[in-house]
């Protein structure tokens, strides 16, 4: 079972898949057992309220379904999961590394 769950949440999971893998490099690389996976934020309600290792620990918005931040920060705290949107920066770069650096912030 993984010690955290990354959820990213953007419009049509392409792009955001190679972040992902990106992401799962870099948590390997420092010897993190996360589990890292993306859906489409017409899911966002069905992953907060899921239970286990379904419900992930933090939500992370792509940049470009940022118009959607207010909503699901709330719909998030509601579940007890801290949000926010991912840099664009490192999201155009797919540095995954400092993506994976936000979210564990996210998760103190």
């Amino acid at each position: 079972m993984a010690e955290k769950v990354i959820a990213l949440a953007c419009a049509a999971v392409m792009s955001t898949s190679l972040l992902v893998t990106k992401m799962q490099q870099a948590a390997k690389e420092a010897g993190k057992d996360y589990e890292i996976f993306a859906k489409s934020v017409a899911e966002i309600d069905n992953m907060l309220v899921g239970s286990g290792t379904n419900k992930p620990d933090v939500l992370l918005l792509g940049p470009q379904v940022a118009y959607m931040k207010a909503e699901a920060i709330k719909k998030a705290a509601a579940a007890g999961v801290p949000c926010d949107v991912i840099k664009m920066q490192d999201y155009g770069m797919m540095n995954g590394k400092n993506v994976v650096a936000a979210a564990e912030a996210l998760m103190r």
